[in-house]
């Protein structure tokens, strides 16, 4: 990351897939609550890169954001001793900005993201002493998953969001 003010954000993943629901939900036998598609890495990775993209447009608030770009990495899977599922996950950051840009942008991903086939699950202020405002979706289509926290840097830090997408744990297509 080029911006030194980045900071790893908890994953959801498990909360949030029992918050979406799935009419294809079931265990298999990686102990996963759907079954994990078999799918082109680069085409998830693609997919996901494009994803983000439309996040960081929708924020419609000039700033700017931290690098890289998504990439693949194992899943962490209860029965997956073999590592053959894998997950696409990009994590960044939207500073250089006041909180009332850092303010409008929420409220504008938060009123497009619908429009753009994801649905949120979750919009609210978290638990910490900051009350940070939280954002949490999911694209309807792909799956894929949207965390966005704003920090409003109160304890001495640079006011930024905290955004990263992941997608579903998948299989390398042979």
């Amino acid at each position: 990351m080029k911006d030194k003010t980045f900071r790893a954000i908890p994953i959801y993943l498990g909360s949030l897939m029992l918050t979406v629901g799935c009419s294809a939900v079931k265990s298999d036998a990686s102990g996963l609550e759907y079954e994990p598609e078999e799918r082109d890495t680069q085409q998830v990775v693609r997919e996901v890169g494009t994803l983000s993209s439309r996040v960081l447009e929708m924020l419609n608030t000039k700033g700017k954001s931290t690098e890289p770009g998504p990439a693949a990495a194992p899943c962490d899977v209860p029965h997956d001793t073999s590592r053959t599922h894998q997950s696409v996950r990009h994590p960044w950051s939207f500073y250089g900005v006041g909180n009332d840009a850092l303010e409008k942008g929420m409220t504008n991903l938060h009123r497009a993201l619908p429009e753009e086939g994801w649905k949120v699950v979750k919009y609210g202020k978290d638990s910490s002493r900051n009350r940070n405002l939280e954002m949490m979706a999911v694209h309807l289509k792909t799956h894929t998953q949207l965390e966005v926290t704003w920090l409003k840097g109160l304890d001495g830090h640079t006011p930024l969001l905290e955004i990263t997408l992941y997608s579903r744990c998948f299989t390398e297509k042979s």
